[in-house]
């Protein structure tokens, strides 16, 4: 009872939170005294406008502490798109890239429900092992499988041998077999369309 109380109380504050975000500016901090700026944008056909900025964006950390670990904050993929690199207009959007490649999925349900058959990416060759962070989603060849994989890069880290990656599938139950070196990379994906 206790637990459902407490998640109703998150979801009220979530939705105040959101709501007050979009439609006033807070004028006393509400934690510790400090300033707490969160901006608020939208983008359309004239291009990204700023709504408005509050100070809340601190009180991450306070909704964290009633978040299972499971559910706490993740390495996302490297910003490999950047904000000047996108235009968005009524009728198109045009995604500046250069050696771009598009790639299909096959339903394996290993990144589900990020990546499925239905999805579409964008993809970059990577240059070097730097290329290469954890959080990003990569195509790469296995000695343990055939064809071509796309997991998430859970840790990078340096053996004997140079830098090697670990890799999971984020709806897999455990991590890819073997160490992943960057030669077995294909590719980096940049961007998944729906």
């Amino acid at each position: 009872m206790l637990k459902r109380i407490l998640v109703l109380l998150i979801v009220f504050a979530l939705g105040w939170i959101g709501s007050t975000a979009y439609t006033t500016h807070l004028s006393t901090p509400l934690l510790g005294g400090s300033d707490y700026n969160l901006q608020v944008f939208t983008i359309g056909p004239e291009g990204k406008t700023k709504e408005d900025s509050s100070r809340i964006s601190k009180l991450a950390p306070l909704f964290n502490s009633f978040v299972s670990d499971e559910a706490q904050e993740k390495p996302s993929p490297y910003d490999w798109v950047k904000e000047e690199q996108i235009k968005v207009y009524g009728d198109r959007i045009i995604i500046s890239l250069k050696d771009a490649e598009w790639a299909a999925f096959t339903d394996t349900n290993s990144m589900d429900p990020v990546i499925d058959s239905t999805a579409n990416a964008i993809e970059l060759v990577p240059k070097s092992e730097e290329d290469i962070h954890v959080g990003d989603l990569v195509s790469y060849k296995s000695d343990y499988a055939d064809g071509t994989i796309i997991h998430r890069v859970i840790r990078k880290e340096a053996d004997e041998t140079g830098i090697y990656f670990v890799m999971k599938g984020d709806n897999n139950p455990s991590q890819d077999p073997g160490k992943i070196r960057f030669n077995q990379i294909e590719r980096v994906v940049v961007a998944v369309i729906y």
